[in-house]
């Protein structure tokens, strides 16, 4: 019988789930060529606005393919909704049979996008990086954050977002971290003293200059998701050292990369993924003065290892 779990039922477990290295060899195994990951399935909406992402996949070996679907509706905060819905479903791969339903809300995209972005951050970051700009104000700047001081030792968190009163909300939100955190008003100035700056906006237009990156600087991408959305000007990747892809296959259609390929800004040649830096079959940063950037579109295996890891606590508990 299927286990069915809803968001309430599922929350309690997360504080339990180490994911860390489950998602690291499910990125290598994906750049081994040992997962079935399909093209993502996408639904725009335009009145009102929406988008709906559907990825499915599995490791070959495994215990369970995965079907994910989740949303975001920005009007829903006006009806007093959250935005985010959705649910993760896994079955079983060698029987078809469905073993479980997660009703999530669509947090546990938020929180797997999140472990992978803070993964990228450590592997591609200066060592002696320990302050980092967050860009945006949502849930996943939250996230973000959350992970990225678990992983590495950030003593000092900038927040940047077009709405200060946003910002001052998510300091607040985060001062279980005892942090210097500061809410900056001034983004040009702050992305230009930061060595580590991560963003996690649905911007469709550039939010981040070329001019503005120093040497030195790691960027970690999470907002841009689709073929539209675009967080950076694609004259930072022409300028970057290392650029890294969580999927080549679909940064070549989707995200940062997919927008400074169509600009003629890059090559897909320059591509690392991000399996081969964890693998260490390919390097990521050699030099302290590189530039690097992260391109994090999300790929069916992270939805994969965060729904079995959610289905083992629950049955372990």
């Amino acid at each position: 019988m299927s286990t069915i779990l809803t968001w309430p039922q599922i929350e309690p477990l997360i504080k339990n789930l180490d994911v860390y290295k489950a998602m690291k060899d499910a990125f290598i195994q994906y750049s081994l060529g040992h997962a079935e990951i399909p093209p993502v399935g996408e639904l725009i909406m335009d009145d009102p606005e929406g988008e709906v992402h559907i990825k499915y996949g599995y490791l070959k070996g495994g215990k369970h393919y995965v079907i994910k679907i989740a949303s975001g509706f920005p009007a829903n905060e006006q009806l007093g909704l959250i935005p985010g819905q959705g649910m993760m479903l896994l079955f079983n791969l060698s029987t078809g049979e469905p073993d479980a339903v997660l009703i999530d809300n669509a947090n546990l995209t938020v929180i797997r996008t999140a472990i992978a972005g803070a993964l990228a951050s450590q592997a591609l970051a200066k060592k002696s990086v320990d302050n980092a700009l967050i860009i945006g104000t949502g849930v996943q700047a939250r996230y973000q954050a959350k992970y990225l001081c678990d992983l590495m030792s950030i003593k000092k968190l900038s927040i940047w977002g077009r709405d200060k009163d946003k910002a001052e909300q998510v300091k607040r939100d985060l001062i279980d971290l005892h942090l210097d955190i500061t809410v900056e008003d001034d983004l040009e100035q702050s992305a230009s003293r930061s060595n580590l700056i991560i963003t996690t906006t649905s911007a469709k237009e550039p939010i981040l200059e070329s001019d503005w990156i120093q040497p030195g600087t790691h960027i970690t991408a999470v907002g841009s998701d689709t073929h539209e959305k675009c967080e950076l000007d694609f004259n930072i990747l022409a300028k970057a050292d290392v650029i890294v892809a969580d999927s080549i296959e679909q940064n070549l259609i989707r995200g940062e990369i997919h927008q400074a390929i169509k600009h003629g800004a890059i090559d897909k040649n320059q591509l690392t993924e991000i399996g081969e830096i964890f693998n260490g079959t390919k390097n990521g940063r050699t030099k302290d003065d590189q530039i690097s950037i992260a391109d994090l579109t999300g790929v069916a295996i992270q939805d994969l290892v965060i729904a079995e890891s959610v289905l083992s606590a629950y049955q372990n508990k």
